[in-house]
C-alpha cells in the first residue's frame, strides 16, 4: 500500500470531544423556542452532519421546525458549553505532538466553531492554516466534497490521504473520496454498536484510542 502523506482528521468526536456538549446545546435551544424533545438520542443520528442538515434532520423525526432567523441562537448555547467545559479527545495532544507530515482538518461545523474548539483546547497550533469546513463546498458529508477541497488545497491525491472519522456519514464521505478512512471510538459520545457501524459504513479500520491509531498508522508506514 502506497505511504499515505496527508492527515486529515475531523473536528468535533474526534480532535475535541465536543458531541455530548453539541447534544447538550440542541436541546436547550429547541426548547427554549418551545419545541422540548430533542434528546441526545435524536442528535446521534445526526453526528458528522452541518448543522443545516441538523436542523432538517430533526423536523424529519420529530416534525419541529426551527425558526431561520434563530439560528444564531444554536452557535451561542454551543459556544457558551464550548468555552465552559470543552476538552480535547484522551491522548491527542501527545499524538499530534508526535505525528510527523502534512495535516488539516476537515469539519462538517463552521469555520469559526472549529477555530474557536481548536483554540479553546489548545491544538491550534498544530494545524495552523490548515482548516477545512463544509461550508466551503456544495455538498456537505456523507458526499466526498470536503475531503477533496482539502486534500486539493493540501496538494495531496486523494489516494495519499487518511482520514480519522468518529460518524458514518463522515467514513462514507471519506471513503467515497478514495481515501483510507480510520473509524474512531475514542469520544465521550460513543456506543456499543460505534465500532461496527464505522465498519459498515466502509472504514478500513477502527481504532479506539490514539495509540491505536498510532500502531495503525505505524503498519501503513507513517510515522506517528
Amino acid at each position: 500500500m502506497a505511504q499515505a502523506r496527508l492527515m486529515i482528521f475531523d473536528c468535533d468526536g474526534v480532535l475535541v470531544d465536543s458531541e455530548p456538549l453539541a447534544a447538550r446545546a440542541y436541546e436547550r435551544v429547541y426548547e427554549k423556542h418551545g419545541m422540548p424533545g430533542v434528546h441526545g438520542g435524536i442528535i446521534a443520528q445526526c453526528i458528522g452532519m452541518k448543522q443545516a442538515d441538523i436542523i432538517a434532520k430533526i423536523k424529519e423525526l420529530t416534525g419541529h421546525q426551527f425558526p431561520p432567523a434563530a439560528d444564531g441562537d444554536i452557535w451561542a448555547e454551543t459556544k457558551l458549553l464550548f468555552t465552559e467545559e470543552l476538552k480535547p479527545t484522551p491522548g491527542i495532544v501527545p499524538f499530534l505532538g508526535a505525528l510527523a507530515g502534512d495535516r488539516c482538518v476537515a469539519s462538517s461545523s463552521s469555520v469559526e466553531r472549529i477555530d474557536h474548539s481548536l483554540s479553546v483546547t489548545g491544538l491550534s497550533r498544530f494545524f495552523g492554516e490548515a482548516i477545512f469546513s463544509s461550508s466551503m463546498v456544495k455538498n456537505g458529508k456523507p458526499a466526498p466534497d470536503i475531503f477533496l477541497y482539502a486534500a486539493d488545497k493540501m496538494g495531496a491525491k486523494p489516494s495519499d490521504c487518511i482520514v480519522v472519522e468518529d460518524s458514518p456519514f463522515g467514513v462514507q464521505g471519506a471513503v467515497a473520496a478514495g481515501m483510507i478512512a480510520i473509524g474512531y471510538t475514542g469520544g465521550g459520545h460513543t456506543y456499543s454498536e460505534h465500532g461496527a457501524r464505522l465498519k459498515a459504513a466502509g472504514a478500513d479500520f477502527v481504532c479506539a484510542d490514539w495509540h491505536e491509531v498510532g500502531r495503525q498508522l505505524a503498519e501503513l508506514g507513517v510515522p506517528a
